[in-house]
């Protein structure tokens, strides 16, 4: 069966370049169906899909989008329905990868639409944007940019070769063929910072010899989300979330946030879920003449010449286990919380530059009295990185994995 690339972006600005991606890609021996999302002028060539349809798959109509005295709610709505078509093309079977081209508008409504596929699904942007942040535009999704160089307005000496490269680049991707296993065993998600590297790798060996395969992410904020999202998409039959630490970004504005959810994933999907307050002890910020003015006095780390960290306080560590409780209390599955009363992380140990008990119990104390009943708390007398904290998370996660099989 041929395969289908989805071409999305606006034909009545950028006509002339869309076609010529068109063609390249049919040479490739695959189909191209493009999809009209451009508002104000006439589309350069026919499309599969019409900007009209797209506009009525985002709750609005073109005729009344066309007066362009409302742009926002033009790009709202555009992207609202070409995210719409997008995820629809998928589940019918008919997208194999997608491609994008636009500037600043473009790559919002683009991405708006790729960001509904799933994680492996080929999704390539060519952005005149490429070149800088683009972390909002791909969320958590494995979206591929490339820098366009020039503006997406025709076709050039320089603009015809990089729309060839993406053309290539998109084909490729479609066509190559993913290697398989004999069987893929059951995915379960770990949460790990530097400063919880041995607990996660001695749990996650125990697991894998279990028959599992852990997929481990680095507690940076976008780590998280990413996490959660996998989570989200039914993929994960398991949750070892060890490195909690997103959770005190949040709550002291520290630049690795997750945001105010972290967590809530595993427990909306109701898959077994251990929580740990990992990491809890620190605030991430960047060099440390970053850190914010309130915090200058506060216990802090250089744990290198571009990351600061912050030792949290009682106060802090008690709205942390608040939210901790929470996303337990919110589980629709086995779910289990681990508490080691030797410290956090590496810093959180007895010496270490964040060793502060009173902290700690702080948060301890804030979990057990938000919890509801029935969820069982594992107080262990050990530092978060001891072998025996690591093989009791393992075999907690283990057990519930084995019940909800039963």
């Amino acid at each position: 069966m041929t395969k289908t690339v989805v071409i999305v972006g606006s034909l009545d600005t950028k006509g002339d370049d869309f076609a010529f991606v068109k063609e390249l890609i049919e040479n490739q021996g695959l189909r191209a169906l493009v999809v009209d999302f451009g508002v104000l002028g006439e589309p350069g060539f026919q499309p599969d899909i019409s900007r009209e349809e797209v506009a009525r798959a985002g709750g609005g109509e073109l005729a009344v989008l066309r007066s362009g005295e409302r742009k926002d709610e033009a790009m709202r709505i555009m992207a609202s329905g070409v995210a719409a078509i997008v995820r629809r093309l998928y589940e019918e079977g008919r997208l194999d990868g997608i491609l994008g081209m636009g500037g600043g508008g473009g790559t919002s409504i683009a991405t708006a639409a790729m960001r509904t596929l799933p994680v492996g699904v080929p999704k390539l942007m060519v952005s005149t944007l490429a070149g800088g942040d683009v972390s909002e535009y791909a969320g958590t999704r494995d979206i591929t940019f490339m820098p366009s160089v020039v503006d997406v307005a025709g076709v050039n000496r320089i603009s015809r070769a990089i729309y060839a490269n993406a053309a290539g680049a998109i084909a490729g991707m479609v066509k190559m063929e993913r290697p398989t296993t004999a069987e893929d065993r059951p995915l379960i998600t770990a949460s790990m910072f530097g400063n919880t590297t041995p607990c996660v790798n001695r749990a996650r060996g125990i697991l894998e010899d279990h028959g599992y395969e852990v997929l481990v992410f680095h507690a940076t904020g976008t780590g998280g989300r990413t996490m959660e999202s996998l989570i989200a998409d039914g993929y994960i039959v398991g949750s070892l979330d060890i490195t909690t630490t997103e959770l005190a970004d949040y709550v002291c504005g520290g630049v690795l946030s997750a945001g105010p959810e972290r967590c809530l994933a595993a427990a909306r999907a109701g898959i077994p879920a251990v929580l740990v307050p990992g990491c809890v002890d620190m605030a991430n910020f960047w060099a440390l003449d970053s850190v914010p003015e309130k915090y200058r006095q506060r216990n802090l780390y250089q744990w290198n010449p571009n990351i600061t960290l912050l030792r949290t306080n009682v106060e802090e560590n008690i709205r942390i286990g608040e939210m901790l409780a929470a996303a337990a209390n919110a589980a629709t599955g086995p779910v289990a919380i681990l508490l080691p009363l030797r410290g956090v992380s590496m810093l959180d140990s007895e010496g270490g530059a964040f060793w502060d008990p009173e902290a700690d119990h702080a948060c301890y104390q804030a979990i057990k009295r938000h919890l509801r009943p029935g969820i069982p708390v594992i107080e262990m007398d050990h530092n978060i990185n001891d072998p025996e904290f690591a093989d009791k998370a393992a075999e907690v996660l283990l057990q519930m994995l084995r019940g909800a099989q039963e």
